[in-house]
């Protein structure tokens, strides 16, 4: 039997079903998707003619779940599609990252990430309110445990205020039990409305949305070449191949969509699709790892809300924390090491091409010879899990060794440039030649990603309307 086409699957909407998951539109389809085929919701038959769409957004994390939302909302007649390369969307960044729903307290004020994140604060609480959709206020003390960090917290303070952040308070030491009874430091800031939530389900809810509004989701769709169409209206083919089975012969798929505009959110891979449409390599997405540790179930009494230390100048990630979970977990840590895959989540998980481009990558090279010492101490708490619980053990000292397993871990898409500086701005791209005038790459849409999507997304609309003439 030769199957000639991609088969389907859609976003449920079983009443059964209160998460609504992705799901396979029929068992049949699933017996064939273990064995190889291609499965693409609604796909046309590669021997077809191609699909054709106005818009293209590539990318299902929460990023392009946003935008695609945002843009059928404010174009509800075009003809919208979203096509993600996973089984499922919000698998990679958006589904492995702390769920912290962040105030915006860090961040320089009256940059684009700041701004961006008080925002989009706002309306993911408005939009968790609208659709009932389960989070928590748990809160989050930012503590500092030595003299030389209160400096630093009180410049932190400063931030808040100048970026609008609300009820921000200074807490003093002896105070900082009122909030943590385990906790204890010199100083601290409480943030009463930073929040948890599980921003991958936040990510198939905004797509649910998205089709309710008339979108379309395509899983199992991962963009293989962007190029020229043969139809002048429809510019842009965006194509994915794969393999049929039939007759005990492999049949190589092409499935394509036409469009008239491409707006791409692809996070750990934007640089490389990217250049599918002549974008320069940099700036170069570098895949570091965070790995965290779990609390013991019976030891999650340790722990009520966010404790975070104070940041360190210079260096680019946050530090070990602790993270309450929507479902009764507690995160600590993480660390930063490279990854050695794009999605590796594991010291075990290798693409030798992966690795490769990331070490001979000249701005990678410079960052380590800046940071080695950093570099190896992260590798090291890494492997030796006592070694992150000693620095966790600065802002509660009942935690014990005894007290934790290891736990997940997460891979950031870190946008890099040549003299190894850490990109912490929005990168727009769109390529050089007859297409670049209706694609729009999100090369970097920096973190907390996940909280300002929901603004990121208005953002993204706004460029797109600029650079489309819609």
């Amino acid at each position: 039997m030769f199957i000639d086409y991609c088969s389907s699957s859609i976003i449920s909407r079983s009443s059964s079903n209160k998460r609504k998951m992705l799901f396979t539109r029929a068992t049949f389809h699933n017996s064939f998707l273990k064995i190889g085929i291609r499965y693409v919701s609604n796909a046309p038959s590669p021997q077809a003619s191609p699909l054709e769409v106005d818009m293209v957004i590539a990318g299902g994390g929460i990023v392009g779940c946003a935008t695609a939302r945002r843009l059928k909302i404010e174009y509800p007649n075009l003809k919208i599609c979203m096509v993600e390369k996973e089984n499922t969307l919000g698998v990679h960044q958006t589904g492995n990252n702390s769920g912290v729903i962040h105030a915006g307290i860090y961040y320089t004020p009256g940059t684009l990430k700041a701004k961006l994140c008080v925002e989009g604060m706002d309306l993911a609480y408005k939009f968790f309110t609208e659709t009932n959709f389960p989070h928590k206020k748990v809160g989050k003390l930012i503590v500092a445990v030595e003299p030389e960090e209160i400096p630093r917290l009180d410049i932190l303070y400063e931030r808040s205020q100048k970026n609008g952040c609300k009820d921000i308070q200074v807490i003093e030491g002896s105070r900082i039990k009122e909030y943590e009874p385990h906790c204890k430091g010199l100083k601290a800031l409480w943030s009463p409305h930073t929040g948890i939530v599980e921003w991958g389900e936040v990510a198939k809810a905004l797509a649910i949305d998205f089709e309710k509004k008339g979108g379309t989701v395509y899983v199992n769709f991962p963009v293989r070449n962007i190029t020229e169409s043969s139809n002048p209206s429809f510019p842009i083919a965006v194509q994915s191949t794969g393999t049929n089975v039939g007759a005990s012969r492999l049949f190589a798929l092409l499935c394509q969509i036409n469009t008239r505009h491409l707006i791409t959110c692809c996070g750990l891979h934007s640089d490389r699709i990217a250049q599918l449409t002549g974008c320069k390599a940099d700036p170069k997405i570098i895949p570091f790892r965070g790995e965290y540790l779990l609390l013991k179930p019976e030891k999650r009494g340790l722990v009520r809300t966010n404790i975070y230390p104070v940041p360190v100048p210079g260096l680019p990630f946050l530090g070990v924390h602790f993270t309450p979970r929507m479902n009764g977990d507690i995160w600590l840590g993480p660390n930063a090491v490279l990854a050695f895959k794009r999605e590796g989540y594991n010291y075990f998980s290798i693409s030798p091409s992966d690795l490769y481009d990331s070490l001979t990558y000249r701005g990678f090279i410079k960052l380590m010879t800046k940071y080695t010492k950093y570099g190896l101490t992260e590798l090291y708490r890494g492997i030796w899990i006592n070694a992150q619980v000693k620095q966790l053990q600065r802002f509660i000292p009942d935690l014990k060794l005894s007290d934790v397993i290891r736990g997940p871990a997460g891979v950031r898409a870190q946008a890099m440039d040549l003299q190894g500086n850490l990109v912490d701005d929005f990168v727009f791209d769109s390529g050089t030649g007859p297409l670049s005038k209706h694609v729009l790459h999100v090369r970097n849409a920096p973190s907390p990603g996940a909280t300002s999507s929901l603004a990121i997304a208005k953002m993204i609309a706004k460029e797109a309307k600029s650079r489309f003439a819609l």
